[in-house]
This record gives structure tokens, sequence and C-alpha cells, in this order.
């Protein structure tokens, strides 16, 4: 497998950048974007973290943004409790032009990773990236993380991917 990085950078240019490359792709709607880190120590609270930095960037943007931590995603509470309210409108401050930003673990799973418009995968080292993400992100140093982007050509098809042969 090929692992590429862009230079570190400062955290807000870095996230800076993803949101603008977000709004490329999914300028208006309602829009979902999972933020997942890496089972480590403060996976967690990075996850979080990054979400909430993400959803300030999009709300200096002038989106409108629903910030919802989800712990550990199962897919029918996930569908039923966050996704089917947000999409219907009922949540309180969606609107069909609002980006729901959420963090939490299992978000990338072959169950619910058709869900997001937009995904970011959190490393904290050198374990191997979510094949599934849309942005694989470095935070091993906090303040100037390192975006990454994966040759999965040479991964054999069921690497982070359990439902794959």
């Amino acid at each position: 497998m090929t692992r590429t990085a862009y230079e570190a950078q400062p955290r807000d240019e870095l996230i800076a950048g993803i949101v603008e490359e977000f709004l490329h792709h999914a300028s208006r709607g309602p829009r979902l974007i999972a933020v997942e880190a890496a089972a480590t120590a403060d996976a967690d609270a990075d996850a979080a973290r990054f979400a909430d930095d993400l959803a300030a960037a999009l709300t200096a943007h002038g989106q409108t943004v629903i910030r919802v931590s989800v712990g550990v995603a199962e897919e029918a509470a996930l569908r039923a409790d966050v996704v089917g309210p947000f999409r219907a409108g009922a949540l309180p401050g969606a609107s069909d032009d609002t980006v729901l930003v959420a963090d939490g673990r299992g978000l990338l799973d072959d169950a619910v990773r058709g869900i997001w418009h937009f995904s970011v995968w959190l490393l904290a080292g050198d374990e191997l990236p979510h094949s599934g993400a849309s942005v694989i992100v470095d935070v091993t140093d906090d303040a100037a993380p390192t975006r990454f982007f994966y040759d999965y050509c040479a991964l054999p098809p069921s690497v982070n991917r359990p439902g794959l042969r």
C-alpha cells in the first residue's frame, strides 16, 4: 500500500481545506458528515474535538450546522434517533439546507457508511486507516495534523471491510 502525506499544517488551515472540499462536493441540501477515530485511548475525545472544529468552520462558511455525538453507532438506533429525524427536519435546528456533523464509533462500518455524504477518519500513529473514509488525517500532532492519501489497490478487498471477500 502506498501512503502519501501532505506536509503538516496548522489545524485550522487543514480543517478549512476539508470544509472547502466538502462544500465543493455537497454545497446544498441536508448533508451528513461522520468523524471517527482509530481505537486509541483518546479516540472519542479526538473525534469529538475534530467534529467540533469542523462544525465551527462550516458555521464560519455560512452553513447551518447540527452537531451530535452518537457514542457507539448501532444502525437501527442511528437511523431512528439521528438520521431519520434530521432528514425529516425534526431535529432542533434542522432545515432543508443543514449539515449534520456526527462523531462516534462504528460510523464507517458497512451497515451505516452509506448514510454519510462525507467522512473523516483520524489516525494517531501507524495503524491502518479505514478504507471507506473521504479524508484521512493523522492527529498525532494535534496542533499540526497531516492529511494522508492511501493507494488501496495494493490491499486485499477484505482489509477494513468485513463484508467484502
